[in-house]
């Protein structure tokens, strides 16, 4: 028996920035991106709003928010009643809201408020999850939390202008949140449903997206491939590649989908029991081995064994890396040997206690996730 809960509202589609007009006398608080501020993006977003409302602006949000950005953009509300807290950015902004948001729930404040989130990148889907990760920096570890309480509004004109790093890096972070739905041990039909799609999407229009930035098609249909992953893993969960993107990503500061793209080939041979540069070819996991290869045929592969699928898979996604011109290994990203031979150990241990790691298809070790760290680098 398992549980299905799809309760989120969206509005999708061009003008749906529009909805924002219908509210009118709220206390609002919203967390941004920085440059939103300086582009031009943020006024423009909150010009749809009507002037009754009491707006306070927070953009002091950097990547992998800390504690202490959170805690700060609470104080910032003051102590207005806050009816709204509105997120607009990429997953750090989205991160960071969802984190004031459930904090200051906690603490008696916001307790009438609702959760609005208008994503400005096609990546993280967090605008449809119920995670949010915050990153403890004196520590250097990476915390999730949870709440199901959000209104997405997705409206790709935000995201025209996306620079080409970006738009490849959160769009693999698309790809890898769809491929773990789907292998995961709480994949369902309908997860399963909603990442298929999700990769077929990605595979067709990420690199389209990249390309041509201005291609509205390409980033409407990034922007459904990114929500419709979120909604895959928002009950599948995820596997290994996030955890150990977590650790690593706290220690390294890769751009969270990059480093789950370098990740990516390595920990599908990994959970399939493969390893493509022996001559023992054979799926030590045949189970899972046959996920990985529905999903290469899902993409015209023929994939005619469970070990053919898995090899025409990792293909595809290496190729597809290629196209968005993206470093395929730590080192070729800029990660120095001594760095990583100092945080290796530390960083694999972390990714074993990660709350990823239980529906991974493959109960891993320390030992083995290092293995696969160091093939990455």
């Amino acid at each position: 028996m398992y549980k299905i809960s799809y309760k989120t509202e969206l509005h999708v589609g061009k003008g749906a920035l529009q909805q924002l007009s219908h509210y009118k006398n709220e206390h609002i608080l919203v967390v941004a991106d920085p440059f939103l501020k300086t582009s031009g993006t943020l006024d423009a977003i909150l010009a749809n709003f009507d002037d009754s409302n009491d707006i306070v602006v927070f953009t002091d949000i950097v990547p992998d928010p800390p504690i202490e950005t959170v805690v700060a953009g609470i104080k910032s509300a003051g102590d207005k009643p806050i009816s709204i807290v509105l997120s607009i950015g990429g997953g750090s902004a989205i991160d960071a809201s969802k984190a004031m948001y459930y904090f200051a729930k906690k603490q008696g404040a916001f307790s009438e408020a609702i959760l609005i989130a208008i994503p400005t990148t096609s990546g993280t889907g967090s605008e449809v999850t119920s995670f949010s990760v915050i990153t403890d920096a004196e520590r250097g570890t990476k915390y999730p939390l949870v709440t199901k309480e959000i209104l997405p509004i997705l409206d790709a004109d935000l995201v025209l202008s996306l620079p080409g790093n970006i738009t490849a890096d959160t769009g693999m972070d698309v790809l890898t949140h769809a491929i773990e739905a789907y292998v995961s041990t709480k994949a369902t039909d309908f997860s399963d449903a909603l990442a298929e799609k999700a990769i077929k999407l990605v595979f067709e229009y990420l690199p389209k997206a990249y390309k041509n930035g201005q291609d509205v098609e390409a980033r409407e249909k990034m922007h459904a491939a990114s929500t419709l992953a979120g909604m895959a893993f928002n009950t599948a969960y995820l596997g290994i590649n996030h955890s150990l993107a977590h650790a690593a990503g706290a220690k390294f500061h890769v751009p969270h989908g990059r480093l789950n793209s370098i990740l990516m080939p390595h920990v599908i041979q990994y959970n399939a029991g493969i390893e493509f540069n022996n001559r023992n070819r054979q799926a030590t996991d045949k189970t899972v081995a046959s996920r990985y290869q529905d999903i290469a045929k899902l993409l015209g592969c023929s994939a005619s064994s469970p070990v053919s699928g898995v090899r025409q898979l990792v293909e595809a996604i290496k190729k597809l890396q290629r196209k968005l011109e993206m470093p395929t290994s730590l080192r070729e990203y800029g990660v120095k040997a001594d760095a990583f031979a100092q945080y290796k150990v530390e960083i694999s241990e972390a990714a074993l206690h990660d709350g990823c790691t239980p529906t991974n298809p493959r109960v891993p070790t320390a030992e083995e996730l290092l293995k696969v760290l160091e093939k990455a680098f």
